[in-house]
């Protein structure tokens, strides 16, 4: 297991990029009524970060751990869906429904199916069902089935991000910590998204929804710097 405090000192400056370009998105605040390829660049460019966060480990490293491949890839689709959210008010929401369906399949998969702890899944499903039964009055259309899909989606997503965490004990890891809580912040993000525009405005809810959705997206990416694997093991296999 990897110390924090390590974490920090190893990761922490390749993160420093993805901080600067978060404070900028922030900081300039463009309207959200004017979309523009700018507004686009200056939203995708935390997680164009996070990409070269991946990247600074080396392609062997990608190659290495599929697992932190699929997020990796997770992130690319996330930025294209971030794009196609600039114009949802154009129609293009479904377009970027649709790339974060995507994103949270690639995460699951990297996430992985071990240990089930169904559990879990039992209670991430009976709340998922709750959340859509909270959006369900405001759904019209072919949003009742593609919400209701999507629902399904991260809450699986979530189930198995949290499916492997373990607070205490020899099997403790930061890593399954920084993907849980991702997941989480991940579904707070989205939720407050789908209650603003199907049911009823949220107060700061763009403040709320990309603080959540940038700090969710940071723990995913570093959640896969131990990809599931022991870093030891790797650093082995390159030695030799």
């Amino acid at each position: 297991m990897v110390s924090p405090v390590t974490v920090v000192k190893s990761e922490g400056p390749k993160l420093v990029p993805f901080f600067k370009a978060t404070c900028v998105y922030f900081v300039l605040w463009l309207p959200s009524s004017s979309p523009s390829w700018v507004s686009a660049l200056i939203k995708c460019l935390p997680i164009f970060c996070l990409w070269l966060f991946l990247l600074a480990h080396g392609f062997g490293f990608l190659l290495a751990h599929p697992s932190a491949t699929r997020i990796f890839v997770g992130l690319v689709f996330s930025a294209v869906g971030d794009a196609f959210l600039i114009w949802q008010d154009q129609g293009y929401f479904v377009h970027g429904l649709l790339m974060f369906a995507v994103t949270h399949m690639f995460y699951a998969s990297a996430f992985g199916m071990r240990p089930l702890a169904l559990r879990t899944g039992l209670v991430m499903g009976v709340l998922s069902g709750l959340c859509y039964a909270l959006l369900y009055p405001g759904l019209s259309g072919a949003f009742t089935y593609l919400v209701g899909v999507y629902v399904a989606l991260i809450s699986f997503m979530g189930w198995r991000a949290i499916a492997g965490l373990q607070l205490v004990g020899a099997a403790w890891r930061w890593t399954e910590l920084a993907a849980g809580g991702g997941a989480l912040l991940f579904i707070i993000s989205d939720m407050t998204i789908a209650l603003n525009k199907f049911c009823f405005p949220v107060p700061y809810s763009r403040a709320l929804i990309m603080s959540t959705y940038y700090a969710a997206q940071m723990l995913i990416a570093l959640s896969a710097v131990e990809s599931r694997e022991p870093v030891e093991d790797y650093r082995l296999r390159k030695a030799n």
